[in-house]
């Protein structure tokens, strides 16, 4: 079985993408638009910078900044990327941010699912980040002769724990690579570029804590 082409998640995903990661944040692009950019203002408030200073901080312009910050234009993925990079927070805890509340029971029906099928990636939110709670626990499944890189990670030095349920995975991260089997756990603070692999005969399931 020939291996799938190699699918950088952190490349061109928008907004549709993120109310599939995140559904309860509103159910228009308008709603969410205008409640990203309040919070995009408020942090940079919160962190006493002009738009001139988070442009340079962030690489992203300071005319795409203004309109951001003004609802003008929904936010890409890349653009989210880089302002959580200069803020210093992952992009799903800026998302989460912008949630009213959260909830102690989180049901299975009730927890967001993202598929990507061309990478034959499954991501279940088990536990989503949220304000005054440091982890977050993700449920993954990746197809056989399966392949994801990251180039990297939006927050440097995040603590990650992988448990595998069933199936077979290789991780490569600094330089190293492990092979895991069921009831094998890795663990590991993510810097630099890592990457996610199964070898034909044998998908993976892993539960992922982020810290």
């Amino acid at each position: 079985m020939a291996r799938r082409p190699v699918k950088r998640l952190n490349a061109g995903l928008r907004l549709s993408h993120f109310q599939d990661l995140f559904p309860n944040m509103g159910g228009q692009d308008t709603d969410l638009t205008l409640r990203l950019a309040g919070r995009l203002k408020r942090l940079r408030g919160e962190h006493g910078l002009s738009l001139q200073e988070l442009a340079a901080r962030s690489g992203v312009s300071r005319a795409t900044l203004s309109r951001l910050e003004n609802a003008e234009v929904s936010p890409t993925a890349e653009a989210l990327g880089r302002l959580c990079a200069a803020y210093g927070l992952p992009i799903s805890r800026l998302m989460t941010m912008v949630e009213d509340d959260w909830r102690p029971h989180m049901k299975r029906g009730e927890q967001p699912v993202w598929t990507d099928p061309d990478a034959g990636f499954v991501r279940r939110s088990v536990s989503p980040p949220a304000r005054g709670l440091a982890a977050e626990v993700i449920e993954c499944e990746l197809a056989a002769g399966a392949e994801i890189a990251y180039p990297s990670p939006p927050v440097a030095g995040l603590e990650h724990h992988l448990v595998m349920l069933n199936g077979a995975l290789e991780i490569e991260h600094e330089n190293a690579a492990w092979r895991l089997g069921p009831g094998d756990c890795l663990r590991y603070q993510l810097h630099g570029a890592s990457a996610f692999r199964t070898p034909a005969g044998s998908g993976a399931r892993y539960i992922l804590v982020v810290v």
